[in-house]
């Protein structure tokens, strides 16, 4: 026997892999084939009492099936029920329940779908109508329980389908509070670990909710008195449940675990799980019911083992283990089995593979009915979860259903097997466009069907165009896969599908698209409220593709708030406020990809106020003040500010900073002052900015004492020569200490060990001491005093009495002169006793009483110079050379300078003279003119002599060359013989002493133009021979043009040009096309004629070695040509720099040219 089922099982593999193994394959519905079941109800069916009861069973098919059902395993006839039909082209049963109980209508029902070619069978459905009893009435006698012992309220809900959710609530239809001291259990008994007084109450009320009848149940009120006596001894934990050390638990794989520990004792237990035989699956455990419930989903066979739970107080500990079983109704193992199609003559495997604790057992059927009652089928056999099928014909085609089961479930599944003998046909749509992003995979589908199943082969552009095997592949089911697809992947594809009974061909076309990419993302971005904030994101996409841009807000859409301003590539939201808050993403989608990225915006503000002032810890000069801080708006509070009001010694509303805190704290230890009402308020600081002030604090009232701190800044100076001013900062109100303040003034001279003198003062910051020594030292003291004590003794400060003007001079005083403008002056100082005050330091008072020269006034205007603090010398700058000084030296102190010192005088050398006074020209003729001048002002010195010097000036203020002339002392006029007619000079006039020259005095001047040159030269213009020339050197001047163009036109060249052309000059230039001009030759780079130039830089012509020359073509001497061939000698005439060279003392005769440029207005 086993080796029967052995050899049969090498059987069924030589056929698996020799035979024809199809996948899950969807046959074209035009094509035969038997139903297929594509929509049931699930296998529980919960009646809705409110609706119509709508049991599906969709299936296909060709021709379209037909249906009818069973209920409770027997024929179910429609027809036979006026309250059910069934749904056109469909096997739904919808049955009308408003008009009958629903409880007729549950029972097991089962579809049955069936055309020629077979029938496909559903799921057995459970309908069951929901059910919610009424709670039993029962009379509930109220607790009386002693404070900490542990209590249990039952709950005992009535037994309704499906269970309902358990939940505890009061009077007014609040949920009881729950706690790791009180919580709810699963089978929804309400547990105290240990009772407190305030769990006093009589309204604890357990609730019944049935989801699917909209009902809610309620037990009877139960009733708790907590005694009011002493609690129970605390006591270490013990379990309520599991009541047993050890217990079991079965759950099905899939489903979920669920155990509890409950534990009572005193204090509160903690509870903590674990497993015995392995970790807990973090992703599938969590915790509930403040960790007395373990929960774990989804569970499987690894899940099986010891769990165990710990209940923890400071009294000890105690253990429960409970051991969890996993049983599993029936569930595939590689899914459920697929349909089949065959091609006559081919071999196939039906498989229905699945697992279940304990072992499933599998019945098969055909077509409905046992496959043992079916009819025999020589190309079948059934071997345990597969039906082999081998050498297939045609007619064999049926709906197999394999069903396996166990005790705690079952698994239905139907499979055809239809034979078909068809040609290859595609599926795809043809020319379909596939689009995907360059370097993502690319998929082009090539669905296809046929029988025999078809060969897939795929080509590009033509059928000649193979795929690289290592960047493609062709799966099982005819996609064609680029694993990296590129843009030279872009084009035509052919996908072929062929078999025994044909080919067909179908085209696809693929478009390799660039990412879509975020290039500048948003940025994260803290703003205040009421701002505006932007976000920027700008997006790169293929140009072919059409963008959306998405924005969201903590992965939900934007607030519809028109605040909210979406563009292009940004988002803008104005005035922001707290609700703003969040993750803002920016999504660019394509209809190939996406980009997005994501930005945090937080919004900050100046925090709210402290609250809830307390004083605390109160004593007599501190004070312990807590608050509970605002709301700090994103923003974190750096330092509270702690400000006080004293309403004894000012008015309500003077707020005075105290201390300050870190923001961390809540509390601050104040130091305070004695004899103050003080109130309190609590400021907040953030980088925004500082909160509102809290409200105040209660008053707090300090008793009065002694001052603890004398007056400050205690100060001794004199108004008077005979007086002593005591002044001194008085206190202020909460330096007072106490009421009636008053200062106890001392004072007495120094260095004599003399008995202090006091007096007191009162509401005053001063005192006067009259009848003092001028100017001594005093020793000073002010103290505090007030109607409960005096201050410690105060610190000693210094003065001095008032200062009288000083009674001596500065003795010795000397000057010595160290040039023509600075002397020094030297002094002893005056004693310090002879000052009488502060030293401020020394004047010196200096004049010029008059010049040496005796030409010179009298001088008699003083200087002083001030010099700070104790000098004994001092240098008088700015002195006037060749003078005579007077001077005296005094010293000064507060009260007023002291008399002065002797009268010294002293004399200052000679120096250089200032410029003369004056210069003017007179008897200006034709080559001559006069200079007339007055001597300097400060002559500071004796005269020597003057030194004149002049030089003429062309019209573009070019000096020419400069003549100079050495004139006597006495002189005060020159007259200048040969000078140039009609030419500016401008003189520079120098006075000079033993010392040097002094600086000049300039005066510039013209001489007149001679009257016979003016009129030869005006009548020369008017002269015919004049015009004639001029009219000429027109006329040659066209006629030289014509040539040029002429010759320009022919190729040909000017005589001068053949023999410039012998020339080797490398400074040679040719003619210029443009303008029709010849080069030109220069001596200097500087000057050569722009391009298109008419006239030379110079205005002169230089003749070279060459003797032909255009010149030779004119008339007249005086006439010039350029070698470009314009005329210059009327224009040009003497070349500026010549006359700035030559001068008008040039020897050549003003040519009637010449003469015509001197009436011709400058161009």
């Amino acid at each position: 026997m086993v080796r029967r089922r052995m050899m049969a099982r090498a059987r069924l593999l030589m056929l698996v892999l020799l035979g024809h193994l199809a996948n899950a394959v969807e046959v074209p519905l035009d094509l035969a084939q038997p139903p297929t079941i594509t929509h049931q109800s699930p296998k529980d069916y919960i009646i809705d009492p409110r609706e119509s009861i709508v049991i599906h069973c969709d299936a296909k098919g060709k021709p379209h099936p037909s249906f009818s059902w069973t209920r409770n395993g027997s024929h179910f006839d429609v027809e036979q029920h006026a309250n059910v039909h069934m749904k056109s082209h469909s096997g739904t049963l919808v049955v009308d329940i408003s008009r009958e109980r629903a409880e007729h209508y549950e029972g097991v029902y089962q579809c049955t779908a069936r055309n020629k070619h077979g029938t496909a069978v559903s799921n057995n459905i459970v309908v069951r109508q929901p059910r919610s009893p009424l709670w039993s009435k029962e009379k509930i006698k109220p607790i009386v329980i002693q404070e900490g012992v542990s209590l249990k309220l039952p709950c005992r809900p009535p037994a309704g389908f499906p269970p309902p959710i358990v939940f505890w609530m009061d009077n007014n239809f609040q949920r009881l509070p729950q706690s790791n001291r009180v919580s709810q259990s699963l089978n929804g008994d309400l547990y105290f670990s240990n009772v407190l007084r305030e769990d006093s109450r009589n309204d604890y009320i357990c609730y019944a909710r049935f989801p699917h009848t909209q009902t809610i149940q309620q037990k009877q009120p139960i009733t708790v008195k907590v005694l009011d006596q002493e609690p129970v001894d605390e006591r270490r934990p013990t379990f309520l449940i599991p009541a047993v050390p050890s217990s079991s638990k079965m759950v099905l794989r899939g489903h979920v675990l669920e155990m509890e520990c409950i534990a009572e004792g005193l204090p509160t237990p903690d509870i903590s799980w674990a497993k015995v035989s392995g970790e807990l699956p973090a992703t599938r455990t969590s915790f509930l019911h403040y960790h007395k419930t373990l929960r774990v989903v989804n569970v499987s066979e690894a899940d099986a083992g010891e769990y165990r739970c710990t209940a923890r107080n400071r009294h000890g500990t105690a253990h429960r283990t409970v051991h969890v079983t996993i049983k599993a109704a029936p569930y595939w193992i590689n899914g459920a089995p697929r349909n089949l199609v065959l091609a006559p003559g081919e071999n196939g495997v039906v498989t229905c593979r699945a697992s279940g604790t304990p072992k499933p057992s599998i019945r098969w059927a055909m077509n409905g009915i046992p496959i043992d009652n079916s009819p025999k089928d020589p190309s079948r056999n059934v071997e345990d979860d597969s039906i082999i099928f081998s050498d297939v014909q045609m007619g064999s085609s049926a709906v197999y259903q394999c069903n396996i089961s166990n005790e705690y479930g079952y698994l239905l599944a139907n499979a055809f097997v239809n034979v078909l003998s068809e040609p290859p046909r595609v599926l795809t749509p043809a020319n379909k466009v596939y689009q995907v992003i360059k370097n993502h995979p690319a998929l082009m589908d090539c669905a296809s069907f046929g029988s025999p199943v078809p060969q897939i082969t795929w080509f590009k552009d033509s059928r000649f165009g193979t795929l690289d095997a290592e960047t493609h592949n062709v799966h099982d089911n005819g996609t064609l896969e680029i694993h990296v697809a590129q843009s030279r992947n872009s084009g035509k594809y052919t996908c072929v599908a062929q078999n025994s009974l044909g080919i067909y061909e179908n085209h696809v076309h693929l478009e390799v698209k660039e990412a879509t990419r975020i290039l500048k993302q948003p940025e994260y971005r803290v703003i205040q409220r009421g701002r505006s904030v932007a976000f920027e994101c700008k997006v790169k996409h293929d140009p072919s593709l059409v963008p959306t841009m998405t924005w969201l807000k903590d992965h939900g859409e934007l607030p519809d708030d028109e605040r909210f301003i979406v563009d292009s590539d940004s988002l803008t939201i104005t005035d922001v406020t707290e609700g703003d808050a969040g993750v803002y993403t920016c999504i660019m989608n394509t209809t190939l990809d996406h980009d997005s990225a994501s930005a945090e915006l937080t919004v900050v503000e100046r925090p709210e106020p402290p609250t809830d002032l307390e004083l605390t810890d109160q004593k007599k000069r501190s004070v312990q003040l807590t608050w509970i801080p605002g709301d700090e708006h994103n923003s974190p509070i750096q330092k509270f500010v702690i400000q006080f009001e004293d309403t004894l010694h000012h008015h309500r509303g003077h707020w005075h900073n105290l201390t300050e805190v870190s923001g961390s704290k809540t509390t601050a230890h104040l130091k305070l002052s004695p004899y103050v009402h003080y109130t309190f308020r609590v400021l907040a600081v953030n980088s925004m900015g500082v909160s509102q002030p809290s409200l105040p604090s209660k008053v707090f009232k300090t008793d009065a004492a002694a001052p603890d701190e004398n007056p400050a800044d205690v100060h001794g100076f004199g108004t008077e020569h005979d007086n002593l001013v005591i002044s001194w900062k008085p206190l202020s109100g909460l330096q007072a200490n106490g009421p009636g303040l008053h200062y106890r003034v001392m004072w007495r001279q120094k260095m004599m060990d003399s008995e202090w003198t006091a007096v007191t003062v009162a509401n005053n910051s001063k005192f006067v001491v009259s009848g003092t020594p001028t100017f001594v030292p005093y020793e000073i003291k002010v103290q505090a005093v007030n109607d409960y004590g005096a201050a410690p003794d105060p610190p000693v400060a210094h003065g001095y009495s008032g200062e009288d003007l000083p009674v001596s001079a500065p003795d010795s005083v000397q000057a010595y002169v160290l040039n023509s403008t600075l002397a020094e002056v030297h002094w002893v100082p005056v004693p310090p006793k002879l000052i009488r005050g502060y030293l401020k330091g020394y004047h010196v008072y200096y004049w010029r009483e008059r010049s040496l020269h005796k030409n010179n006034p009298h001088h008699t205007e003083k200087q002083i110079l001030t010099l700070n603090g104790n000098h004994s010398h001092a240098k008088l700058p700015g002195l006037h050379p060749f003078s005579l000084y007077s001077f005296n030296v005094r010293v000064y102190n507060g009260k007023g300078e002291g008399p002065p010192s002797a009268t010294q005088q002293f004399e200052t050398p000679e120096g250089v003279p200032g410029a003369p006074s004056s210069l003017t020209v007179t008897n200006t003729n034709v080559d001559s003119l006069s200079l007339d001048w007055k001597p300097p002002h400060e002559r500071n010195g004796v005269l020597t002599g003057y030194t004149l010097k002049y030089q003429p000036v062309n019209s573009s203020n070019e000096l020419g060359p400069e003549e100079e002339l050495a004139l006597a002392a006495n002189e005060t006029s020159v007259t200048l013989l040969n000078l140039k007619y009609s030419t500016r000079y401008k003189f520079y006039l120098n006075a000079k002493t033993h010392k040097g020259v002094g600086p000049a005095v300039t005066q510039e001047a013209l001489t007149i133009m001679d009257e016979a040159v003016a009129s030869r030269q005006v009548d020369i213009a008017t002269q015919g021979w004049f015009i004639g020339l001029m009219c000429a050197i027109a006329l040659l001047i066209l006629i030289l043009l014509i040539i040029c163009f002429i010759q320009r036109n022919k190729g040909g060249k000017y005589p001068v040009k053949e023999k410039e052309d012998a020339h080797t000059d490398p400074e040679f230039q040719p003619m210029k096309d443009e303008d029709c001009t010849f080069g030109e030759y220069s001596d200097n780079e500087d000057h050569k004629p722009l391009k298109g130039s008419r006239t030379p830089s110079s205005g002169t012509v230089k003749r070279d070695d060459s003797d032909d020359s255009l010149v030779d073509y004119g008339e007249g001497g005086d006439g010039q040509f350029n070698e470009d061939g314009s005329f210059i000698g009327q224009y040009s005439g003497k070349s500026a720099s010549r006359d700035a060279v030559e001068g008008p003392e040039s020897s050549e005769a003003p040519s009637p040219i010449n003469a015509m440029n001197s009436l011709l207005p400058a161009f």
